[in-house]
């Protein structure tokens, strides 16, 4: 019975009328990314604040760094949606980490945790993962959740999804109006110039205080302890070194 609630169609109707008017939320059947779509339809002037698609399947979906992403048609949560911040561009770097904690909260039942950048872990293992792309005046940002993946549909062994942790009583339909809803009330709140989600976004995550390895794009690595997020949302390590953007390792 779990996985097939799990598993149950979206239900583009049911969705929009349980999230706020700010959000318009399109399903699709089969696209090659969500996050692609919505891309060019802000290159092309068309795409609206609070535009959201989200798709039964995606034949190309990729992560952080351009990385692959494949789910099983239904096994997961693969949604992007527009906006346009208005506090000044410096600061974007926390638009991501808003729906990274916007995510691990809706899934605090499951004690959800946040691994800066954008990784969500439940047990340790990675359920979520998102990226967020700066397209004219906004920003599009892409979440894939897995929800009801078996353990031989995983990408990697590091991975889990809702089902294998246990989560049976809960739809796509909910979970994606949870985290549209967690969203937009953080968002508009850190667009104002309230900075409440820093110490939210803290208490969350699992790589503060941890020991760390840092991986750069370029292939250069650097270890240390991670101790805090800087106002732009970068990674502080204990000896003063910002990072905005590499792969992070923790390390037992």
């Amino acid at each position: 019975m779990g996985k097939e609630l799990l598993r149950a169609a979206l239900d583009q109707a049911e969705i929009n009328r349980l999230v706020t008017q700010y959000w318009r939320v399109s399903v699709v059947e089969l696209t090659s990314t969500t996050q692609g779509d919505l891309v060019q339809l802000a290159r092309d002037g068309k795409a609206k604040v609070g535009d959201v698609i989200v798709a039964e399947f995606q034949s190309a979906g990729r992560g952080r760094l351009d990385r692959s992403f494949e789910a099983a048609k239904g096994s997961a949560l693969l949604f992007s949606f527009y906006i346009e911040p208005k506090r000044n561009r410096d600061d974007w770097g926390w638009i991501p980490l808003i729906a990274g904690y916007s995510v691990a909260q809706s899934l605090h039942a499951f004690h959800a945790k946040i691994k800066w950048p954008n990784d969500i872990l439940i047990n340790g293992k990675k359920v979520s993962g998102l990226i967020a792309e700066v397209t004219g005046d906004g920003v599009v940002v892409g979440i894939g959740v897995n929800v009801g993946m078996q353990e031989s549909e995983l990408p990697v062994d590091t991975a889990t999804s809702l089902l294998l942790e246990g989560g049976v009583d809960l739809t796509r339909d909910q979970l994606l109006c949870e985290i549209l809803e967690e969203f937009e009330a953080h968002f508009l709140q850190w667009d104002q110039g309230i900075d409440d989600i820093q110490p939210l976004y803290a208490h969350m995550s699992a790589t503060l205080g941890k020991e760390v390895r840092v991986e750069y794009p370029g292939g250069a690595t650097h270890l240390a302890t991670a101790e805090s997020i800087s106002d732009t949302g970068a990674l502080v390590l204990d000896d003063g070194t910002h990072v905005q953007s590499a792969d992070v390792i923790h390390l037992r």
